[in-house]
C-alpha cells in the first residue's frame, strides 16, 4: 500500500508526488478537512514586457542616433 499527498483543484485530483500505480489499479481516496494555501497566479511576461517597466519614452528620440554618437565619442570622427 502506498500513501500519496495531493489536492482537489475543483475539477480533478492532483497529486503532489509521482504516482507509481498501474492502469486500472484500485485507489482509496481520503478527503481531509485540511486545505492548502493557494498561491497567487504568477503573471508570465516576456523580457520585453518586464523591461518596459523601466522604459523612458522621453529618451526614444535620442536612441535613433545613439550608436553613431557612441562610436564618434570613442573613436573620433574618422
Amino acid at each position: 500500500m502506498l500513501a500519496l499527498q495531493g489536492y482537489y483543484d475543483g475539477n480533478s485530483v492532483q497529486t503532489l508526488e509521482k504516482i507509481c500505480a498501474q492502469k486500472n489499479q484500485k485507489l482509496v481516496i481520503t478527503v481531509l478537512d485540511e486545505f492548502l494555501e493557494e498561491e497567487p497566479q504568477k503573471k508570465i511576461q516576456s523580457a520585453r514586457g518586464i523591461l518596459s517597466d523601466y522604459a523612458d519614452s522621453t529618451m526614444w528620440s535620442k536612441e535613433e542616433d545613439a550608436w553613431k554618437k557612441a562610436v564618434r565619442d570613442r573613436y573620433g570622427n574618422t
